[in-house]
């Protein structure tokens, strides 16, 4: 096999994995280099001449001139008599220089040769998918589903690549099905052995972003800046934006006429509820915007400890937590504070003593209302020692009231 052969037996594989010329000569190289070291133990004493421009290489074999009968390596010494036939000038001691055809390392050099081409060329391939998709993390891309498996989802995009899905990058309400073709970010791109592993994720905040950059002109070309976005995937998300014109209602840009705006991206994210706020510097607004549309008396903030204490009257409290603690868990990522909710109670929260009389005796009522303490609060407030100067009980049946009274009065 002569080296134009040798080159043009990779031609199909240079074509489909668009490996340039340069590099294929440049991988031929590298790999030759390899065997001489695998044959010879060294390529110091080798001459390895790529052109590119022919499409063909040279490999010349660089001897020393010694005396007759004084060669201890045949392979990297002449003996001058040898070199002499060739060029009587030669000297002992110079050096001497030989083309190796390709055809004279033997065949099972060459089916070496084949093979280290083979692996060099994968090699150079997965080192350029890496760099690709390294460039793309936080990106979208798109995939067809191939393989549905117990643990991750398997796509290929147009040109074969392969990304990885995994469960937990998955949307919990996610159906695929084979042949379906759906978007996600690139994630994740690592070395698995000698193999680039893509791992993409719809799961991801950044994923949020890049659908609604898609969605929405105004983000894409920066007149809308998108300051935070979180989210629990498949559940509710919020996010914060902010324009560099006051003209500009960001969050009626973002959401549209009727939601038509934002409905796309529900509709990607599998219904996922997207709250919309404008951003505020100011903590007390931002944490107010963040917790949605419900009643707040007053925001206590400390900024050292990145804490908000909220007051919410009674009946705004499931408004404020939200269906699994969903609502204030985002508020709280949001804003970048620690929520905690302080429920303010009203006289109409009380309860009448009377409303106990199945589980206190009524002449342990009747001792309290002797004093004017006929509500549960009015005894709840005062402390144990004030009430035994004010009615005639033993320590141990108030502290037993007081029991009774927060069982069924505060919870």
């Amino acid at each position: 096999m002569d080296n134009i052969a040798l080159i043009e037996s990779f031609g199909d594989f240079k074509d489909e994995k668009g490996i340039s010329k340069i590099d294929l000569m440049a991988i031929i190289e590298d790999s030759l280099k390899t065997l001489l070291r695998k044959r010879f133990d060294s390529d110091d004493h080798f001459d390895v001449i790529v052109n590119p421009d022919k499409g063909d290489f040279q490999i010349f074999l660089n001897k020393t001139i010694v005396e007759d009968e004084m060669s201890e390596d045949d392979d990297l010494e002449i003996e001058i008599s040898e070199a002499k036939k060739i060029d009587p000038t030669f000297e002992v001691g110079e050096d001497f220089t030989m083309e190796i055809p390709v055809a004279q390392l033997g065949r099972r050099n060459i089916l070496t040769l084949k093979q280290i081409l083979a692996t060099k060329l994968q090699e150079h391939n997965n080192a350029m998918l890496y760099e690709q998709f390294r460039d793309k993390i936080g990106e979208i891309v798109v995939g067809e589903i191939h393989h549905i498996r117990h643990k991750h989802v398997i796509l290929l995009d147009d040109e074969e690549n392969e990304f990885i899905l995994p469960k937990e990058n998955q949307i919990p309400s996610d159906f695929f099905k084979k042949g379906e073709n759906i978007r996600a970010i690139v994630e994740t791109v690592d070395f698995k052995g000698s193999k680039p592993q893509i791992i993409i994720s719809r799961t991801a905040p950044k994923f949020l972003e890049k659908l609604l950059e898609l969605e929405i002109p105004e983000i894409q070309d920066g007149t809308i800046m998108l300051k935070k976005v979180v989210r629990i995937p498949g559940e509710k998300a919020k996010i914060a934006v902010d324009a560099y014109d006051d003209r500009i209602d960001p969050v009626g840009a973002c959401v549209g006429v009727k939601g038509s705006r934002i409905h796309g991206v529900v509709r990607e994210l599998r219904n996922e509820n997207i709250d919309v706020i404008q951003w505020s510097k100011n903590p007390e607004i931002l944490v107010k915007r963040a917790l949605g549309n419900v009643t707040i008396n007053k925001i206590d903030i400390n900024e050292e400890q990145n804490y908000a204490l909220v007051y919410t009257p009674v009946e705004e409290i499931s408004k404020v937590i939200g269906k699994q603690g969903q609502n204030i868990r985002l508020a709280s990522w949001l804003s970048g504070y620690e929520i905690d909710v302080y429920r303010e109670s009203s006289e109409d929260d009380d309860v009448e003593l009377r409303e106990f009389n199945d589980d206190i005796e009524q002449w342990i009522l009747d001792e309290f209302k002797k004093v004017g303490l006929t509500t549960a609060k009015s005894v709840l407030d005062k402390e144990t020692e004030s009430l035994l100067n004010m009615v005639d009980l033993e320590e141990e049946t108030i502290e037993e009231v007081k029991r009774i009274l927060r069982e069924e009065f505060e919870d």
